[in-house]
This record gives structure tokens, sequence and C-alpha cells, in this order.
């Protein structure tokens, strides 16, 4: 039971609290009516999200992850495997089940002869700017840790995602907008969020379920869901936020470290900003025909990934760092025939035609374009005509970025199952991609529960033999 004292103590501040609240409102209220915002006692806001300096010179200053969710078939796309065909029919040596002959046809695409299935004849004709990594593995067959070791390089507990990471060590381009989002289904927030970093490192959802990226209202405005006020307008917004953002302030002060206040702190500053900049942004009306087809908007397959990954060309040239771009469905245990071929048509042209629209516009050099499933898949079949996953072996691949184009690296045994040549564990992987911005994985750590994290943990290999 509390005292008598301390209960007037309570009131007291409580009291105290309420006429500073009310002199700071009658306050606020004159001045709104007189528009002067100024002797209000805040300060500038801080700009965590800057851009920093990396640790050495970057081949790539931004990054477009294009995540497959779930696992795309390897042996079906990029891994050529002509011994599985010829011995399509037998007891499989691993796993239960008979080998399963690919349905598609595999040629060298491009002047350096890469291998791809004609389930990607757009991707084909940029063959030359892609960088094939045959020899990942990663721990997990699993999709719910898997994924989330993709995204954080640890399944076991909850840590950042790499684009957190990435933004941590570099900030972003442009502080009006987020410096990592991602477009489509988001995939929960362990596969965007900041863990023990900073709230504001965090990625930020745009068009998740069936939620659009932003929608015309009566106004004929583009408006993002959830961000635009109908209730307020610009300056009384702007003077509501400054009260609440000195009353955030004067919490920070008092708690030294509070990471939920420094990130309610930049999150709403963030929001406030994207009511201006995210709509002409998200809106595509004034892009050429030439460019909507290009990526296959003209086309209902095509259109809902290429909407994607315009928006996100739009947002890099725009000055955000990290835009990951998502497309699910990827677990084809039955039907592979009919199931690849709804699914491969659907994110094929727009990836190409996005490659080529990096590329027109000089930008290609210093994005990374990456494109990565969970895990692969089994060469034996599943069910028949389906296969089972398979974490001991599959393909990724990345374009620009300062990695080779027109280049395979490592490979998998004579059917597919297993990483022989080349390998790269998901540590490496991340440890490569963090190179490539200019980061030392063993560098960027944080310090966390009394020891100093970082995303490859104790673990992470570059591939240097893929830099260009």
């Amino acid at each position: 039971m509390f005292s008598n004292s301390m209960n007037r103590r309570n009131a007291i501040k409580t009291v105290s609290s309420l006429f500073g609240s009310m002199a700071f409102a009658a306050l606020a209220t004159e001045q709104l009516k007189a528009g002067d915002f100024s002797n209000l006692g805040l300060q500038e806001t801080d700009q965590p999200l800057a851009a920093k300096q990396p640790h050495f010179e970057p081949r790539a200053k931004r990054v477009i992850f294009l995540s497959m969710r779930g696992a795309p078939s390897h042996v079906d796309t990029f891994d050529y495997k002509p011994k599985l065909n010829r011995d399509a029919g037998r007891r499989a040596t691993t796993g239960n089940g008979r080998l399963l002959a690919s349905p598609w046809k595999f040629k060298q695409r491009g002047d350096n002869g890469l291998w791809m299935s004609d389930l990607f004849p757009n991707l084909a004709s940029v063959a030359d700017e892609l960088c094939m990594l045959k020899g990942m593995h990663c721990d997990n067959p699993n999709h719910s840790e898997a994924t989330v070791a993709v995204h954080t390089g640890n399944a076991q507990f909850v840590r950042p995602s790499f684009g957190a990471w990435s933004l941590y060590g570099l900030g972003t381009m442009n502080v009006d907008l987020p410096g990592f989002i991602v477009l489509g289904p988001a995939g929960g927030a362990q596969t965007y969020g900041s863990a023990f970093l900073p709230a504001y490192y965090q990625g930020t959802p745009l068009g998740s379920g069936n939620r659009a990226l932003a929608r015309l209202n009566r106004n004929q405005e583009f408006k993002v869901p959830n961000i635009a006020n109908q209730k307020l307008p610009t300056k009384a917004q702007r003077l509501q936020l400054d009260y609440i953002q000195s009353l955030n302030k004067k919490k920070l002060k008092q708690d030294v470290r509070q990471q939920q206040v420094e990130g309610m702190i930049q999150s709403m500053e963030l929001a406030f900003s994207m009511q201006s900049t995210m709509p002409e942004l998200l809106d595509l009306s004034n892009e050429t025909e030439k460019t909507r087809q290009l990526y296959g908007m003209d086309e209902t397959n095509t259109e809902p990934f290429g909407k994607q990954c315009l928006t996100a060309r739009r947002m890099i040239e725009a000055g955000v760092r990290f835009v990951e771009v998502t497309n699910g469905g990827w677990d084809h245990h039955v039907n592979l025939k009919d199931e690849m071929e709804d699914h491969c048509p659907q994110i094929d042209k727009p990836i190409a035609g996005l490659i080529t629209d990096l590329k027109q516009r000089g930008l290609l050099k210093d994005t990374l374009v990456i494109w990565a499933g969970e895990f692969g898949r089994t060469p034996h079949g599943q069910g028949g005509n389906g296969r089972d996953h398979n974490n001991r072996g599959y393909t990724t691949f990345m374009a620009g970025g300062g990695v080779k184009g027109g280049y395979s690296y490592g490979a998998t045994d004579d059917y597919g199952y297993e990483a022989v040549e080349g390998k790269m564990h998901t540590h490496d992987w991340h440890a490569t991609i963090l190179h490539l911005l200019g980061l030392d994985h063993e560098r960027l750590t944080f310090r966390h529960a009394g020891r100093d994290f970082r995303l490859t943990d104790v673990h992470g290999k570059v591939a240097k033999d893929i830099l260009a």
C-alpha cells in the first residue's frame, strides 16, 4: 500500500503536469492562430538516420532484395543437371522417392553462357548482368526458421534483419523517407524488424496484405493508408507533433537511454514527412508507357510484381537505402509444372525490366540487386509431381553493385542435392552483401545484453571471387 505522502506527491505531480499542459495548449492555440511556431522550447530534431561513412570504399550504395517467399527449385531454374534428366525414375540415394527430371529445357544464355531454363526467357536477356551463386546452403529446411535466418542470420531468437543492419551501418540518403522499405507481403516483423537495434532502423512495410501502396482520395490525390491525417491541417499536425516530441525528449533526457522513446521520436517525424514525400513517390502515372511495358505493367500476370519493382527503382532513386520486394507462394510439393509455370512468369519480365531500367539510368553499377528464396528443392520427386525442401544446396543470384556479371560461382553435386564447390552459407552471403556496401561484417557490431552482436554472429567469409 502506498503512503499518504506518496499519494500527495503523485497528486502534486499530476496537477503540475495538468497546469503545464493547459498552459502549453493555450500558448499553442494562440500561436497556431497567428501562424507562429517559434518559442515553443523545442530543439531541432536529431537525425540518427543521416548518411554515415562506410568502413571502406563501397561497391554498392543501395540494395534491392527480391525475396521469393518459399523455396524456388534450383534444378528447374538455374542449376542445370543433365545427369538428373538421364537418371530420372531411379530410386534416389538421398531421401525418399525417385529422381524427377526437370520438365523444362536449359540453354546457355548471354555471352558468358550462363545456364538458365526456359522458365525465364526475359531474364535470359540480361544474363550477362547476373552473378549466379550455385553453392548456397543453410541450416534449416523449415520455412518459418529458414526465412528468419535468410533475413537475420539466426532463427534461434529475435535478431535484427540485414536490412536493419545495413541502415544502422550506413544511414539513409533521404531523411524524409524510410531508409528501409518492404513492398508486398511483409512476412512478419522478424523478417524486417530491428530487434535490439534502435527502432528507427526497422523496415517500413507498404502494401502488405490486401492494402494498396497508395490510394486516390476524393480530390484525386494519392494518399498512403495510415499516414495521411484526415482531421488536422498540416500546420496543426506540426504543432501537435512538436508538443508530443517535447515530452518524448524530456522523457529521454530523464532516462538517458530508452530505445522505445528514441524510435518513437524518429518514427513520428518520419511519418509526418512521409505525408508529403511518399504519395508522389508511389504515383506511377508520370512514368512513360515504354517504362511501364518494360516492367510488364500492361499485362495482368506481371502487373502486380512489375509495379513493386518499378516502385523499388523509384525509391532507391529517391534515396532509400534498402528496398525489399516480396513474392509469395514458392512452395511446390505437388503440381510442380503447373505451379512453376504460374509463378515464374509473374516475376520474369519485371525483374529483367528492373535490371534493364537500372542499367539505362546508370544506377545498376552501384545498386546491388539480390534474388533469393529460403532454400532449394530436392532432385527427387514428392507425390509424383512435386519436390520437397532442400537446404543443403540451392541457387541465388545478384546483379550490379560490384559483382561479376555473367558469372557462375559454386556448384552442387551431379543431381543438385548438396553444395560441393564454392560453398556459401547464409553467414557468408550476408558477409559478402555487407562487404559490397563497404561494411566489414566483423566490425559492424552493436552492444546488447553484455556482448557485441553482429549480423554474421561469429561466422561469415566474404566470397571475394564474385567481386568485379
